[in-house]
C-alpha cells in the first residue's frame, strides 16, 4: 500500500511534524464541516451517486493533499497557529 502524499513531501511544507498535525487537523475539520453542510442540502436535490462522489475522500486525506500541493499555508502567531 502506497501512502499519498508521502510524509517527506508533507514535512517539506511545514517546519515540524507537530505543525503538520495541527494544520492538517484544523483543515480537516473545516472540510468536514463543509461536507456536512453540503450533504444536508444535497440530499434533497442530488442523486445518491453524486453525494457519494462528493464524500468519497476522507477530510484528513483531502487536507494532506492540499498541504502537499501548497494550497494551504499557516502563520505562527505568538505561541499558537493561525
Amino acid at each position: 500500500m502506497v501512502i499519498e502524499p508521502e510524509y517527506d513531501d508533507l514535512l517539506a511544507k511545514v517546519d515540524t511534524k507537530y505543525t503538520l498535525c495541527i494544520v492538517s487537523a484544523r483543515r480537516a475539520r473545516q472540510i468536514n464541516d463543509m461536507i456536512n453542510g453540503v450533504r444536508d442540502r444535497a440530499i434533497l436535490s442530488m442523486s445518491p451517486t453524486q453525494i457519494a462522489a462528493l464524500t468519497s475522500t476522507k477530510p484528513l486525506s483531502s487536507a494532506m493533499s492540499e498541504i502537499a500541493s501548497g494550497d494551504i499555508s499557516y502563520e505562527r502567531v505568538a505561541e499558537s497557529y493561525k
